[in-house]
C-alpha cells in the first residue's frame, strides 16, 4: 500500500510535468555547454578538434581546387570559395563563444519560442494537466478507500471517515485548479455512494471503482515514459548541437551531401519531434477535457490516454519528425545547389 500511495503521488506531482517546464530546465545546460567559458569546456574541444578537422580537409578542398582551376572548370572554384569562408567564420571564437555556438543556442531558442506559442495557444495548463488528473483521479480516491474494503461494521465507518477527510481535500485541490467540473461531481458521488450509504452499490461496482495498485503501477510508469521521451529529446538535441564544430570542419571535403547539412537536418528534425509531441498531447488532452469531462453521467476509461502519450505519441512524433527531416535536407540541399548554379 506505502509503494502505491507514493506511486499516486508522482503521479500527481509529476505527471502534469509538460515539456515546456521540461526545457526550462535544461535552459542552463545549453548556456553552460555552448557559451559559458567555451575555451575550457567540452564544446571548446569539440571546436578545437572541428577546427583541425577544417585544416585537414582544407588540404584536400586546395587540391580539388587547384586541380578544377588548371582544367579551366572556373565555376566550381569560384563557389567552392564560400565554404572555407564559411568555416572560418562559424568556427572563430568570440568573447561569449564562437558564432556556431552563438547560432545553433539562437535556433534552439527559436525551436522553443514557437513552441512555447503552441502550449499558450492551447491553455495547456488547463487541458493537459485537466485531463492527466481526470485520468488518474479514481486510483488516488481507491487508494484512500482501498484499505476498507477489507473491514466491516463501526471499524470500516471509521475508514470511511479518515478515507473522506483525505479525499475532501482532494476535491478542493481539483476545484481551485479547473472549477466544479462534472467529472469532479461525478466522482464525488460515487464516493458518497461508498462512504455515506446513499446509494445502492453492488460489490462489484466498487471493486470496479477502487481499482488495483497493478494499473496505479502501470499508469505511473506510462506517465514516466513521457517525461523520459521529452527530457531524451533535449539530450539528444544538446548532444547535436554539440557536434556541430565537427559537422563543419568536414564541410570542407569535396562530396556533394555536406555534413553540415546532415547536422542541420538532425537539429531541426529533433525541434519537430519536440513540436509534434506537444501538438499530439494537446490535442488528445482537449478530446477528453471538451468530450468525457463534461458528461457526468458517463465513467470513462481513459487508459488509452495515458497509454497513448506514454507510446504512441513519442513514435508517432518521431515518425513525422523523420519525414520532416527529409523534408529539411531535400530543402537545404536544393538551395545549395540553386545557389552554386548561380553564383
Amino acid at each position: 500500500m506505502l509503494l502505491a500511495q507514493i506511486g499516486i503521488n508522482e503521479i500527481l506531482n509529476d505527471g502534469a510535468t509538460t515539456a515546456q517546464s521540461i526545457a526550462e530546465g535544461w535552459d542552463k545546460q545549453w548556456v553552460d555547454l555552448l557559451q559559458n567559458n567555451t575555451n575550457n569546456n567540452l564544446y571548446g574541444a569539440l571546436t578545437n578538434l572541428g577546427v583541425f578537422f577544417a585544416v585537414g580537409t582544407l588540404l584536400i578542398f586546395m587540391m580539388q581546387w587547384l586541380k578544377d582551376t588548371i582544367n579551366n572548370d572556373y565555376s566550381r572554384p569560384i563557389t567552392g570559395l564560400i565554404w572555407p569562408f564559411v568555416v572560418v567564420l562559424f568556427l572563430t571564437t568570440t568573447g561569449d563563444g564562437t558564432e556556431l555556438s552563438n547560432l545553433t543556442l539562437g535556433v534552439r531558442n527559436f525551436v522553443n519560442n514557437i513552441n512555447q506559442q503552441v502550449v499558450e495557444s492551447a491553455d495547456v495548463d488547463q487541458t493537459y494537466q485537466q485531463a492527466i488528473a481526470m485520468s488518474v483521479a479514481e486510483d488516488v480516491v481507491g487508494s484512500f478507500l482501498r484499505p476498507c474494503q477489507s473491514l466491516t461494521g463501526e471499524q470500516q465507518r471509521q475508514c470511511f471517515t479518515k478515507a473522506t477527510e483525505k479525499i475532501d481535500t482532494l476535491w478542493q485541490e481539483y476545484r481551485s485548479l479547473y472549477g466544479d467540473k462534472p467529472w469532479i461531481i461525478r466522482l464525488e458521488n460515487q464516493v458518497n455512494q461508498i462512504t455515506l450509504g446513499t446509494g445502492v452499490l453492488s460489490e462489484e461496482a466498487f471493486n470496479s471503482f477502487l481499482g488495483s495498485t497493478v494499473q496505479v503501477t502501470i499508469k505511473n510508469f506510462l506517465i514516466s515514459l513521457q517525461s523520459a521521451f521529452a527530457n531524451l529529446i533535449e539530450a539528444t538535441m544538446l548532444l547535436v548541437a554539440a557536434l556541430g564544430p565537427l559537422a563543419v570542419g568536414g564541410s570542407l571535403l569535396p562530396v556533394a551531401g555536406k555534413p553540415v547539412f546532415a547536422w542541420l537536418t538532425g537539429f531541426f528534425s529533433l525541434g519537430i519531434a519536440k513540436i509534434s509531441f506537444n501538438i499530439i498531447a494537446i490535442l488528445t488532452a482537449s478530446v477528453i477535457v471538451n468530450g468525457p469531462a463534461q458528461n457526468p453521467n458517463t465513467i470513462p476509461d481513459l487508459m488509452w490516454f495515458i497509454i497513448f502519450l506514454g507510446i504512441l505519441a513519442p513514435i508517432l512524433s518521431l515518425v513525422i519528425a523523420i519525414a520532416g527531416g527529409f523534408a529539411v535536407f531535400y530543402a537545404i540541399s536544393n538551395t545549395a545547389s540553386w545557389v552554386k548554379e548561380r553564383v
